[in-house]
């Protein structure tokens, strides 16, 4: 009888560790550094601001065509900091990318800042400086996000990049644009990665089961380029493949079989002597 116990607990060992092992082996991000989500981490503007190499489009309108040309470059290509063009409207559509220092260089204005304002802030300083400046009297300065854009990974539906086109995006809006977390998504670690200003990775868990830990998560406004990531659960991972088979098909289970007659066998040799 303790053999066959020995025997049993010898099987549910192995499968074990075939299960924790093909966790490993389809989880993504097992070495990244945590920021725990307290009170002592600062909660970061819900608006999306403005980064260097952002894109972004300005229209300004005026009353006056030849006015609101001058400030408008359609067909235009200069190099990467200064002005790219994209046409699409009557006036033409201006698109600037901002340089490393935070500025784009503006017309007539020449260069202004732009890193770390939202859309909002920075439509106000154009029209404030044309106006100050005394180039405009009424103009209307629309701002655009271009090539903003956040990245939905894993046990989703519809994993992808999807554009950010508005000022607040949150990660319950990420989740729904990627058709909701499948039923093997685990609901109660669903990773963010921020990159911070020198290109390292900030990770954050964020516990999709209580609203209040997601309310509360400083990413629970996402920003360009954050990575959603949802982690495949313990059913996923015991479907993956091990060694060519799934866990489900014939093979795997002819294999466990063949493996336990090979043990009882072994056990049986071993009592005799």
């Amino acid at each position: 009888m303790k053999s066959y116990n020995l025997l049993f607990a010898l099987t549910v060992s192995l499968l074990l560790m075939s299960s924790c092992k093909t966790t490993k082996q389809i989880s993504y991000f097992q070495d990244l550094q945590t920021v725990q989500d307290t009170a002592s981490v600062q909660m970061l503007s819900p608006e999306i601001r403005l980064r260097p190499e952002d894109k972004i489009s300005i229209i300004v309108s005026t009353k006056d065509p030849e006015l609101t040309a001058l400030f408008n470059l359609p067909y235009t290509t200069r190099v990467i900091g200064q002005v790219s063009s994209a046409s699409g409207s009557s006036h033409g559509t201006s698109a600037y990318i901002i340089k490393g220092d935070g500025t784009i260089d503006f017309p007539v204005l020449g260069s202004i800042p732009a890193a770390g304002k939202t859309r909002e802030e920075l439509s106000s300083y154009i029209k404030n400086e044309l106006i100050t400046s005394n180039l405009v009297n009424d103009p209307i300065v629309t701002v655009e996000f271009v090539n903003l854009q956040f990245s939905v990974m894993g046990e989703v539906t519809r994993p992808g990049t999807y554009n950010i086109e508005r000022d607040r995006v949150t990660i319950l809006d990420a989740i729904s644009k990627a058709g909701d977390m499948t039923i093997y998504g685990r609901r109660d670690n669903v990773l963010v990665l921020r990159p911070d200003t020198a290109g390292q990775f900030l990770v954050h868990h964020v516990d999709m089961r209580s609203l209040q830990n997601v309310q509360s998560s400083p990413v629970y406004y996402l920003h360009q380029n954050d990575y959603v990531y949802v982690e495949p659960n313990k059913k996923r991972a015991n479907e993956s493949t091990v060694n060519g088979n799934t866990v489900r098909s014939a093979s795997f289970w002819m294999s466990i079989v063949s493996l336990l007659a090979s043990l009882a066998t072994t056990f049986t040799v071993i009592l005799k002597h």
